[in-house]
């Protein structure tokens, strides 16, 4: 059983770190990591995780998020891999030597394999379209909403330019009865209406 007391130098912590990554970009589990890092130190794969959980994952975050983007890249470009290329490589084959069962089931094997990339290919692809689709309509119920607000704030604006007219010709007609009628005064009411007052 592999127990060790000692502390962690920069040179193990460098070292779980480049093994933990090249695991993540190769689509390998952090598990085997530790487990390839707990061989080389001498310590147990549980004491390795909780070294990469407490301490070293902080300080790479960055390095981490970017494996695991050439994980996702590298899946990708295995499962565009053209089947022509197996029918190629099935081809070639034939003209070097004669061929026997084993060649016809390693064949059908990474045909297998590459119809089977082909349709995860097809299901991410039909998923994008239908969160496309998704968005559109979003899109279209948000533009209709917005049209909705532009035309409310419109007859609110004209409402308001129509009051402002208003409260003008009523100034106007006040200060026009002063002038005709000099003997006739106006005073505001507690409740901030004009009423007529004689002098």
């Amino acid at each position: 059983m592999k127990v060790r007391q000692d502390a962690w130098s920069h040179e193990d912590d460098l070292l779980l770190a480049e093994t933990v990554l090249r695991h993540i970009r190769e689509g390998s589990t952090q598990l085997v990591a530790f487990d390839e890092v707990g061989d080389k130190l001498n310590r147990t794969s549980a004491a390795v995780g909780f070294r990469w959980n407490a301490i070293v994952r902080n300080k790479y975050e960055q390095a981490i998020q970017l494996a695991k983007k050439q994980r996702k890249e590298r899946k990708r470009a295995q499962a565009i891999k053209p089947v022509r290329t197996v029918s190629n490589t099935f081809s070639q084959a034939k003209a070097d030597k004669p061929l026997d069962l084993q060649d016809v089931i390693n064949y059908l094997k990474e045909l297998k394999q590459d119809y089977s990339s082909s349709h995860k290919f097809k299901d991410l692809t039909e998923t994008l379209q239908t969160e496309n689709e998704q968005l559109k309509k979003e899109n279209d119920r948000l533009e209709k909403e917005l049209r909705t607000l532009e035309q409310k704030y419109s007859v609110v604006q004209d409402d308001y330019q129509s009051l402002i007219q208003i409260m003008e010709r009523a100034r106007k007609m006040v200060v026009l009865q002063e002038d005709v009628d000099p003997g006739t005064a106006f005073k505001m009411d507690k409740n901030g209406n004009l009423e007529k007052v004689a002098k």
